[in-house]
């Protein structure tokens, strides 16, 4: 037998092993699918069409495998292999763990909700008393026309039960306001998303959240907007151009007292088009006719169905990561361009030859500045990073602040330079960090845990 007519015989039994193991395996898992057939039929069958249907649960759905223990069922933890991966077993844990409400389930909740799912979250609460549209399937993440007339709420489960059903899914259809607030935000949530678009129950919920102590995440206004890159998340007092970003962070001052503290996933895009004019089809007919709810929009807002989607997409990955523990830096909504970074340096500089007579210790340039204004320094005064205590617009002008260092025995390099005010500026040179640490111990604490992360990312 030649040669070549050897090479290709010991190719194809090689070929024919791989098939026989791959087909192995395919079977394997046919085989464990199969163990769980009559589980998902079971929990589709729970789905029902009552408005309440999502509160009764099989038991099969909690006991089959429990949440404590979810990730040493083999097909769940290969399912979610590429977030422990990521985060880690223990950090998956946590997230397999989790409870998570989301309220509002149109183009950006189903979304957020689809994605909270797909990465292990154990436990969710879907609430939305509106039924999926003909219209909506252009920004809707699981639904079909077979859905169009189906609450949104059990259209999720139902659909979500065939993705990942060791999830305990709970299915209200049901309006969020003030009079079910206990039966909705009981239980101890470990995260709320807040994706309602009307501002009366908008601003109830993020209220509600607030006085109960819950960590919630508030979607604005997604509709108009074409921009992805836009799209920011930071502190509601922070976020600009969005009309109902404005309106509800005025209703919340007024009627709550709350000034901040909530992050907001927000557009710094200005919107491309306005609220339709309403069309009655009969000369007698008014808005009110049409209203599902009292006091909800009739008219509509255009909508770029990949916006809302990626609104959605952005609260999952936010609120995953918060219930990992990865700790991470959202990208501060600071108005600066490089030649306001240039000025700061400049000012560094002359500060530098001021008070040592040269700047020969200045080891940053113009582009480094800018890192440590903006990621380090979030554009404020390290005096002035409680957001509680902090404008709006204090972000959008460098007038009044300058770079110097935080330790004078060391250069001023990018581990040692924080951002203050003139009048600031002078007193910190006049002191002593031993004197600031016995004095101010959070606030030396808060400037060295700064300043450390400066130094990791930098690599001194």
């Amino acid at each position: 037998m030649g040669e070549r007519a050897k090479e290709w015989l010991l190719a194809a039994g090689a070929g024919a092993a791989v098939g026989a193991l791959s087909a192995a395996a395919v079977m394997n898992l046919r085989s464990r699918s199969k163990r769980r057939e009559g589980y998902v039929r079971e929990l589709l069958e729970s789905n029902g069409v009552a408005a309440r249907a999502g509160n009764s649960r099989s038991s099969r759905h909690l006991g089959a495998v429990g949440s404590s223990d979810l990730l040493s069922d083999e097909v769940v933890s290969e399912q979610l292999t590429r977030n422990i991966q990521f985060f880690g077993m223990d950090s998956q844990k946590k997230v397999t763990e989790s409870y998570v409400v989301v309220i509002g389930l149109g183009g950006v909740g189903s979304h957020a909700a689809s994605m909270l799912l797909r990465s292990g979250v154990g436990r969710l609460l879907l609430v939305d008393f509106d039924q999926v549209s003909l219209s909506s399937l252009n920004r809707h993440a699981v639904a079909t026309r077979d859905d169009v007339g189906t609450p949104k709420a059990l259209c999720l489960k139902k659909h979500f039960s065939m993705i990942y059903p060791e999830c305990q899914i709970d299915a209200r259809v049901q309006l969020y306001d003030p009079s079910v607030e206990t039966d909705i935000l009981s239980g101890q949530p470990d995260f709320v998303l807040d994706c309602i678009d009307n501002i009366d129950t908008k601003v109830a919920l993020l209220a509600a959240c607030v006085r109960r102590g819950l960590k919630v995440l508030s979607a604005m206004g997604a509709g108009a907007r074409a921009d992805p890159t836009r799209i920011r998340v930071a502190d509601l007092r922070e976020s600009s151009n969005d009309p109902l970003s404005r309106s509800v962070r005025y209703r919340l001052k007024k009627e709550h007292g709350i000034e901040g503290g909530i992050p907001v996933v927000f557009s710094l895009e200005k919107p491309k088009a306005k609220l339709l004019p309403f069309q009655a089809s009969k000369e007698e007919e008014t808005p009110s006719d049409y209203q599902i709810v009292p006091g909800f929009r009739v008219r509509i807002i255009p909508v770029l169905g990949t916006i809302p989607a990626i609104f959605g997409q952005v609260m999952a990955s936010y609120v995953i990561t918060q219930l990992a523990g990865l700790d991470f830096q959202t990208e501060p909504v600071v108005n600066l361009d490089l030649d306001h970074y240039r000025i700061l340096h400049q000012r560094l500089i002359e500060h530098e030859e001021l008070m040592y007579g040269t700047a020969e210790q200045v080891l940053v340039d113009a582009e480094e500045v800018m890192y440590i204004v903006k990621e380090l320094w979030r554009g404020r005064s390290a005096r002035d990073q409680n957001q509680k205590e902090t404008g709006r617009k204090m972000w959008r002008s460098v007038n009044e602040l300058m770079l110097v260092r935080w330790d004078k025995s060391k250069p001023a390099g990018a581990s040692n330079l924080i951002l203050l005010k003139f009048s600031e500026a002078d007193a910190h040179e006049s002191t002593t960090l031993d004197h600031i640490k016995e004095e101010e111990p959070e606030f030396y604490s808060m400037v060295s845990r700064v300043l450390k992360r400066a130094e990791v990312e930098f690599g001194l």
